[in-house]
């Protein structure tokens, strides 16, 4: 769920900060109440994704400490975010992955 929320498409990649979209329910006894999927759900159990609810028309999933602190050890393994799909991702989190180079070490051809 997360390399697909963060995977970039068109346009500007995602970021962390803006989180995960959530939906509302549209009609029912919970029409107005927020609608997450079930593995945003489980996030929110564990404490990793808090769900603030301003009373807008959208809701966003932010990442709270404990969150972050989760993707920091899911980007250890770059088979998890792989740098080529999700750089945009590492450089938030202030990873850099191993085999990384500055470019004044690299060798001028």
């Amino acid at each position: 769920m997360i390399r697909n929320e963060f995977m970039s498409r068109f346009g500007p990649p995602p970021k962390l900060a803006d989180g995960i979209l959530v939906k509302r329910w549209v009609t029912g006894p919970n029409k107005g109440k927020p609608k997450p999927s079930l593995t945003t759900q489980g996030l929110l159990d564990r404490g990793l994704l808090e769900l603030p609810d301003d009373g807008g028309h959208w809701l966003r999933a932010r990442f709270t400490a404990a969150g972050m602190a989760a993707l920091r050890e899911m980007a250890e393994d770059r088979r998890a975010l792989p740098p080529t799909e999700y750089q945009h991702v590492l450089d938030e989190l202030g990873i850099r992955q191993a085999g990384d180079r500055d470019d004044a070490s690299s060798p001028m051809s």
